[in-house]
């Protein structure tokens, strides 16, 4: 596990998947992802048969966890994948699926506990991510944590009945330690 002052970060087990299955179906959660199309628990259950079979070397999703009194409760997700073994990047992608947990500073504890892992235990030198450009609460969040925009990929995703431009943003392994 890794922990921090709030939360702590675990690989994702079965018994996640029914709440797993609630987020990605919940319009508001979902608002700035890729996701178009309602989920199944089916769908949900042969994902993470996936990953269990997946190559951790490659990426590996983890469950985010706050403490309620004496319980740990699960409260969304977070990865790094993509990851590249010549370049030593990454992709960070992160959803908090509870939303009574929203605008706490838990993603962005998250988030860095994730770079921290990356970097550190990973040996990571660049960690990306794509962002909708009008998620401005995740650009706040993501610029507060080291991310830095590096580029625009015009209505490069259709969502909400509109074509949507998304963001790329990324910090490096020197600029981290600089935080």
């Amino acid at each position: 596990m890794i922990t921090g002052k709030n939360i702590r970060l675990r690989a994702l087990e079965r018994e996640d998947i029914p709440r797993c299955t609630r987020w990605v179906n919940d319009p508001d959660v979902i608002r700035y992802t890729t996701i178009n199309s309602p989920l199944s628990f089916a769908m949900e259950e042969n994902w993470f048969a996936h990953q269990l079979e997946a190559d951790t070397r490659k990426g590996q999703i983890l469950a985010i966890e706050v403490r309620t009194g004496e319980d740990w409760l699960h409260i969304g997700n977070c990865d790094l994948h993509n990851i590249d073994s010549v370049t030593n990047e990454a992709e960070f992608g992160i959803m908090i699926g509870e939303k009574e947990y929203w605008n706490k500073g838990l993603g962005r504890e998250a988030t860095r506990l994730m770079l921290q892992h990356g970097f550190e235990d990973l040996n990571l030198n660049r960690i990306y991510l794509y962002v909708v450009a009008e998620n401005i609460r995740g650009i706040k969040a993501y610029t507060a944590v080291g991310f830095s925009q590096e580029g625009l990929l015009r209505e490069a995703l259709y969502k909400n009945g509109k074509y949507n431009d998304i963001i790329v943003m990324s910090v490096l392994h020197s600029e981290w330690k600089g935080l």
